[in-house]
């Protein structure tokens, strides 16, 4: 639970990711399952978890309130929420976040005071079978998979961080984005393409999620 003293808010943070230019695919993979308003390629956004999942409502009510914003989502699961603000100007869009973590964990608390992301698969599958690459699209959020491409899977622990390793890997690598699950206990993610696609995208991944400061983090569901 937040320590912090300034806030009526009684809540953890989980996790909160700036995004500071979305990449085609990924713009696209969030607008299929959004139930707001669609961000598009070159927007910022700010994506934050949090539990309990109900006080989303309050956070982007604050952000929409008082910075120019569109809320892209405002999820509760069962046990975590997720929200989304997005926009042209990215200044609005980071002042978004700052008021909504200021409310949240009060005055000194930031992106560092989230779990750390914990890994909890990342794995490199070359010449894929032809049945389970049909398998996998018949799920999928994004591009197709082909038979016998290389695909790369991984598992993260808050969902939250899925997000930035996504968006990293797109800008990075000409890998295709198959699937990408951003909500609940973990995130999931599915990229295709070559063996160097897939090289070049792991590596923006593993920078992206080591470079995330927090705290302490055992896995699982934080």
């Amino acid at each position: 639970m937040s320590t912090s003293t300034s806030t009526s808010l009684s809540a953890e943070l989980r996790g909160a990711v700036l995004l500071d230019q979305l990449q085609p695919q990924f713009a696209a993979s969030i607008a299929t399952n959004s139930d707001g308003y669609f961000p598009i390629f070159g927007e910022s956004a700010f994506w934050l978890e949090v539990c309990p999942g109900i006080v989303v409502n309050t956070l982007l009510d604050i952000a929409l309130k008082s910075c120019e914003v569109k809320p892209g989502a405002m999820i509760m699961e069962r046990s975590y929420g997720t929200l989304e603000v997005h926009g042209s100007d990215q200044g609005q869009v980071r002042m978004a976040g700052s008021l909504i973590l200021k409310e949240l964990l009060g005055e000194g608390g930031g992106y560092d005071s989230g779990l750390k992301p914990a890994v909890l698969t990342s794995r490199v599958i070359h010449q894929i079978d032809d049945h389970q690459a049909m398998l996998i699209n018949r799920n999928r959020s994004g591009m197709l998979l082909l038979g016998r491409d290389t695909l790369y899977t991984l598992e993260v622990s808050p969902a939250i961080f899925v997000l930035a390793a996504a968006n990293e890997a797109e800008k990075a690598s000409d890998v295709r984005l198959v699937d990408l699950q951003n909500n609940g206990a973990v995130g999931r993610l599915q990229l295709g393409g070559t063996d160097a696609d897939i090289e070049q995208a792991v590596a923006a991944v593993e920078r992206t999620l080591s470079s995330i400061q927090g705290r302490a983090n055992s896995g699982g569901e934080g």
